[in-house]
């Protein structure tokens, strides 16, 4: 891989071949929307699909794990030295502009907005399980209808996380959410004190390897990774552009031993029998159980904001020429409104979760950056290893964008029957 750092004269070459096809984009005014968006898509950091990748993979599909996370820091590397390549980067949208024009801005928000709306849907579907398992048996009646369980709360939570749309400054939320990786070390040490001192214990063996399952673990796997959206914001907003690097290692190292440790501890508990998320196997008597389903819900009440407000932004400054507000407001709730309805209609988590890591977060994660590092850097020399690697990502990124999309609907639709 080349050094970002080094500038030589092919280097300021391709920056002035680049900059003829791509000044136009470039020189739009940011939009702050995608910023947010970014930081919508990098909070998303839920051990339970380490963990669900376990137990429908076996322990073998562990190793996909650490697999999945080399392909996924070296892209981000990679989109590294894109940023490097014009310091009028601010966004992941830019980067596609910058290799590939207006499409290439088109297609980066395209994918972006679609897995941020489809996240936003798996928590309300999160919110709806684990407000299902602490007060079950509530319900509510219109008329002849009768709405209970969790469709009762998917409702209930969408009430209460409405208002936070209609926000202009998402900066207290963004502050608050920011908190991703406390609650996370509490999650996983929650766990654990529920295995040892709780009395579940470590009494299931689980399966070798479940061939089966592996294009959903694989999906799964991926979708850990999918935060490459924030990287260009997180880039400009260090001091030390130069440090950067360090700090993808050094998350994607941390990161792995998070998805890890709570992938290993959950299935000794419960193996094969560990449901879409562990706080549903979780026994309530346990404080430390307790604290976890507490700690799963409060996140999704301050990050769902931050996710549906980029998707919301670009269709205002697409189809409305007037920004008003009345307008903000009616397309934030029918965006908020189309979320219920997918999260009542298709209330599987897991394999919600599987088709985004095996379709967009390819897209996003593996895809783009490669192809928008290969345009950019096009007139410099790369090593056949280089070459090789990018090679090879393409054919995994393609292999589990087939067979984990094609299964993940496959047990979506059944589900769904």
């Amino acid at each position: 891989m080349s050094s970002s750092s080094t500038k030589s004269p092919d280097h300021h070459a391709i920056l002035l071949d680049n900059n003829g096809c791509a000044k136009s984009n470039l020189g739009d005014p940011l939009l702050s929307h995608d910023e947010q968006g970014q930081d919508g898509a990098g909070f998303v950091r839920t051990s339970f699909n380490g963990l669900n990748a376990l137990s429908e993979g076996g322990w073998l599909s562990l190793i996909l794990l650490p697999m999945i996370a080399i392909i996924c820091c070296y892209t981000g590397l990679l989109l590294k030295q894109c940023i490097d390549a014009n310091p009028r980067i601010r966004t992941y949208t830019d980067i596609g502009g910058l290799a590939f024009g207006n499409k290439g801005r088109l297609a980066v928000s395209v994918f972006m907005n679609i897995e941020l709306f489809l996240v936003s849907i798996g928590f309300l579907i999160l919110e709806g399980d684990n407000l299902n398992k602490l007060f079950p048996g509530r319900s509510f009646e219109i008329g002849m209808y009768k709405i209970a369980g969790k469709q009762f709360f998917v409702l209930l939570v969408s009430l209460i996380i409405l208002p936070t749309t209609w926000l202009r400054n998402l900066s207290v939320l963004a502050y608050i959410s920011a908190g991703g990786v406390l609650a996370s070390i509490v999650m996983v040490g929650s766990v654990f004190w529920t295995a040892t001192v709780g009395g579940v214990g470590f009494h299931e063996l689980g399966r070798p390897l479940n061939i089966v399952g592996l294009p959903t673990s694989l999906g799964l796997y991926t979708f850990c990774y999918c935060g490459h959206a924030v990287f260009p914001t997180i880039c400009n907003s260090m001091k030390n552009k130069a440090q950067f690097s360090k700090v993808i290692v050094l998350c994607f190292v941390l990161c792995t031993i998070n998805y890890a440790s709570m992938a290993v501890i959950g299935y000794l508990m419960y193996g094969n029998e560990v449901q879409s998320q562990i706080t549903l196997n979780l026994p309530l008597r346990h404080l430390s159980s307790k604290i976890v389903i507490y700690t799963t819900l409060i996140n999704p009440f301050t990050k769902y904001a931050l996710l549906i407000t980029p998707v919301a932004t670009a269709i205002e400054e697409r189809f409305l020429p007037y920004n008003k507000r009345c307008f903000s407001i009616v397309t934030r709730t029918l965006l908020v409104c189309s979320t219920v309805i997918i999260a009542l209609m298709i209330p599987f988590f897991a394999d919600l979760m599987s088709f985004i890591g095996s379709l967009l977060s390819i897209v996003v994660s593996m895809f783009l950056p490669c192809l928008c590092y290969l345009k950019i850097f096009k007139h410099l020399r790369k090593s056949k290893f280089e070459i090789v690697f990018i090679g090879l990502i393409f054919v995994f990124g393609v292999i589990i964008v087939i067979l984990g999309t094609y299964t993940s609907l496959k047990q979506i639709i059944h589900q769904m029957q």
